[in-house]
């Protein structure tokens, strides 16, 4: 946590069909400049969070803050068996570095363990250097780095079957 700033209060809640706007707001916001998609993105989970996320092995949570706002938002998609996939891990920009982003991924974490998962894994861009402490706090590992669109994506993963996941 950075000097000079606390942890805001959030509740740690799944999502709920009337936090989609929210959600959709949070994602736009956290979109590359211009508001431009990512080569490797389609933004169609977004549009639809409870058919894409609300199954068997997929989750999205959002955090909520004392005045009843959206301020962050994480999901876990099963995409092959043993394995979660985290997406969409954003913070709104007024409520960032304040522990909420560790709360989400937190939440999101215990979500894969409770469904058995052996593996999870995530991507960010080279540019996101608080989410890519993030994940090392968290004791992801970089597996490999690939260009998207001129820019750098790192793909990351985590052992839990190893007992890798941080515990509180």
């Amino acid at each position: 946590m950075m000097e000079g700033t606390s942890d805001i209060p959030v509740v740690i809640r799944l999502f709920q069909p009337a936090d989609q706007r929210d959600c959709q707001t949070l994602y736009h916001e956290g979109l590359l400049r211009d508001s431009k998609l990512a080569d490797n993105d389609t933004g169609f989970d977004i549009d639809d969070i409870q058919s894409a996320y609300m199954k068997q092995g997929s989750c999205f949570f959002v955090a909520v803050d004392p005045a009843g706002s959206v301020v962050g938002m994480i999901g876990v998609q099963q995409h092959e068996a043993g394995t979660g996939e985290i997406r969409r891990l954003r913070v709104r920009r007024d409520s960032q570095r304040r522990g909420i982003g560790a709360k989400l991924l937190e939440r999101a974490l215990k979500f894969c363990q409770e469904n058995l998962y052996l593996k999870v894994t995530l991507d960010t861009f080279m540019d996101h250097e608080p989410a890519i402490k993030l994940f090392e706090k968290f004791r992801f590992k970089h597996q490999r780095s690939r260009m998207v669109g001129g820019k750098e994506l790192l793909y990351f993963y985590l052992d839990l079957y190893a007992g890798e996941a941080r515990k509180k």
